[in-house]
């Protein structure tokens, strides 16, 4: 006899009350540190198997729920794998079919052989509730998990290891328990379209509310705004730039807006969350945490952010300095600078921001100093963005990506990127649902300054530099759901702040103030 534990119905005498049978497994705490007692019924599993044998178009309800290894009786394991087997086949799954595929099997034998497979279907009572059975089993074998992941956890926690520390333990169990958790998603598959429409519907009646035009989160800058629609959940959007184009800047500014436009409230779809700006998570994986929160207060106090790392303030400056701290405080604006992070890890951390404190926006300095498991570069650089991606979908967040560019750009006349440009693998360019690129004419043209005794290409020099000066592109190379074109930023360099342009018609006198 298989592992089938206390409750057994036993189909090969026919006997016993199968609905009287199928209860819940209660246990007590001495019971489950027996292994022979884990959470099962087998009741459950014979009756799933028993109506999938009868009707195999019953398979296709319980397919996206449970799978071989969902089963506590291994002799049910290989029985319900040798039908999907055949079901995936178009072949049919019945007593008389499987009796050869498992003629051999030790375990169906000990349990009466082909005699145990009739049994099963002809005790089948109730096709209508084979989903509710799926359900059951599958909860029943994550609890069986959870028992055997705690006892893992705790075996290890035992040993007094120093090649294990701490900290590695906690991080290793968080990554089991995620892994678990993200098992038995029973919602997903097709959709109806009259489910999608609604959806779209919901979308529109959102941008229409906010008053036309952003349907996704405000980034604060206008123009950017206008040109994608604003910050859409589950898109990936890809910000490059060779360096010191500004591309960290940018992103900095656009979480900092996100975060401090950040109001709670009932949304038009009646759920409750953010209906302006949202909670920011940043993956600050080049700087660390006080770097990053220096350039924001280097945008909020409008002092420079050299002398905010001298210390050379004046005692306005300090004060201005010190009460755009205190406004800041409460922004909620979260930071994790941890150095070369795992992509399982980044989508780890991400999943628990959002489970406690909340998720609207996350932001990855930069991509290419995330890990991943392939040992070839380029195919690590695909399974990252392709995990990225992921993330943005199953959060149903937008996931702010930075990615360096190929030195190419700098053997060009014209030193504006492209999408050929992306650096390592053309699967960011693939995944993305937005790709943008920062460029500053500026920084080359400041590099182009003609000797003193040229003194008409002096001047030259010095009108476009007159020209470029404070001003920015971010040239949108591909977006998915809408234009492709360039959009005209201000900056400011000592501030490290990309701002709103203004434009010729908007000047203080014109029509436009």
């Amino acid at each position: 006899m298989s592992q089938a534990g206390p409750h057994v119905y036993d189909t090969r005498s026919g006997t016993g009350n199968m609905m009287n049978e199928i209860t819940s497994f209660e246990q007590t705490p001495a019971q489950i540190q027996n292994p022979d007692t884990m959470p099962h019924s087998v009741e459950a599993e014979q009756q799933l198997l028993g109506a999938i044998l009868t009707n195999n178009d019953l398979y296709d309800r319980v397919a996206s729920i449970i799978g071989p290894e969902h089963f506590y009786d291994p002799v049910h394991a290989r029985i319900f794998e040798v039908a999907s087997a055949r079901i995936a086949k178009n072949a049919l799954a019945s007593p008389v079919t499987l009796k050869s595929f498992m003629a051999e099997d030790e375990g169906l034998k000990e349990l009466g052989g082909p005699a145990y497979l009739a049994n099963l279907a002809g005790a089948s009572v109730s096709a209508f509730a084979v989903r509710d059975y799926a359900q059951m089993i599958y909860d029943l074998a994550i609890r069986r998990e959870l028992i055997r992941l705690g006892r893992d956890i705790s075996d290890k926690a035992a040993r007094v290891d120093v090649a294990s520390e701490p900290k590695e333990q906690i991080v290793e169990a968080e990554q089991q328990l995620y892994k678990l958790s993200e098992q038995g998603q029973t919602e997903s598959g097709f959709k109806s379209f009259l489910k999608a429409v609604t959806e779209a519907v919901n979308v529109t009646n959102e941008a229409y509310q906010r008053g036309g035009g952003m349907a996704g989160i405000s980034t604060g800058l206008a123009d950017l705004d206008r040109q994608l629609g604003g910050l859409h959940p589950s898109d990936l959007i890809i910000l490059a730039g060779r360096p010191s184009m500004g591309k960290t800047s940018l992103a900095t500014n656009v979480a900092f807006n996100v975060a401090k436009a950040y109001k709670r409230g009932m949304k038009p779809d009646g759920k409750e969350g953010a209906v302006d700006g949202g909670v920011v998570g940043f993956f600050s994986l080049e700087m660390s945490a006080e770097q990053l929160a220096g350039r924001i207060l280097a945008e909020a106090s409008e002092i420079s952010s050299h002398k905010i790392r001298q210390g050379d303030m004046t005692e306005d400056e300090f004060r201005r300095f010190v009460n755009a701290a205190k406004e800041l405080e409460s922004c909620p604006l979260f930071i994790d600078d941890t150095p070369a992070l795992a992509i399982a890890q980044l989508a780890a951390r991400a999943r628990r921001l959002k489970r406690t404190h909340g998720l609207d926006l996350l932001v990855i300095d930069y991509l290419q100093l995330c890990r991943g498991t392939a040992e070839n570069r380029v195919n690590e650089i695909a399974e990252i963005s392709m995990g990225m991606k992921a993330i943005a979908k199953e959060l149903n967040i937008p996931v702010v990506a930075l990615s360096q560019l190929s030195r190419q750009v700098e053997n060009r006349d014209d030193k504006r990127p492209q999408l050929s440009d992306l650096r390592e693998s053309g699967s960011i360019e693939q995944d993305a649902d937005v790709v943008m690129f920062v460029f500053r004419e500026e920084y080359y043209k400041e590099r182009e300054k003609p000797g003193d005794h040229e003194l008409d290409k002096m001047e030259d020099w010095k009108a476009a530099m007159d020209r470029l000066h404070g001003k920015a592109e971010v040239i949108v190379g591909k977006q998915r759901h809408g234009p492709i074109g360039t959009v005209e930023l201000s900056f400011e360099a000592q501030f490290t702040r990309f701002g709103n342009l203004v434009k010729p018609w908007q000047q203080v006198g014109g029509d436009g103030f």
